[in-house]
């Protein structure tokens, strides 16, 4: 009987780790890099899904979302615009991907290139930059905020954070 106990133990263990391991392995993991987008147009993101790729936070609304497409088809998943501005000064061949980000206007996905920024936005992780296809006043273009943000100038900076919404 002393020789059962400890036997009985160890399989119940053994078989608690394997269920364990059993239930994990059948969740679905986050996607950070899809494949195969050889149209190179914005993917149709599932939300709670995606995973961003500078930030790791969950994509959880397409509103602020960005994405980025490489000329292998590879897709890259941003939450925030100012999330993509960071990962974008790191490439080495910037004009190889296409990069897309969703419109506050259009609902849409529009070529970030050609969008338009506003810079007051309540964003995910708080930079401000939320994408526009219509100019409006005080709209910056895509190289200005580029700049912008790389400079810091954006509303996770409390000098300009006063400087733009006066609090």
């Amino acid at each position: 009987m002393k020789k059962i106990v400890p036997l009985l133990t160890v399989i119940l263990i053994v078989a608690i780790i394997v269920i364990i391991f059993l239930s994990m392995s059948n969740k679905k993991q986050m996607i950070v890099i899809e494949q195969n987008n050889h149209t190179h147009s914005p993917v149709d993101i599932k939300l709670n899904h995606y995973q961003d790729t500078q930030c790791g936070m969950t994509i959880t609304s397409t509103k602020h979302s960005a994405q980025a497409v490489s000329k292998d088809g590879r897709t890259w998943f941003f939450d925030d615009i100012g999330c993509m501005t960071l990962w974008y000064e790191n490439l080495k061949n910037k004009n190889d991907i296409k990069f897309w980000v969703f419109s506050n206007d259009t609902n849409k996905y529009i070529d970030a290139k050609t969008a338009w920024y506003k810079r007051t936005d309540t964003t995910p992780m708080g930079y401000g930059l939320g994408a526009y296809e219509n100019k409006q006043e005080k709209f910056i273009d895509f190289e200005t905020m580029l700049l912008k943000m790389l400079r810091n100038e954006n509303l996770n900076n409390p000098y300009t954070k006063k400087e733009l919404l006066g609090n």
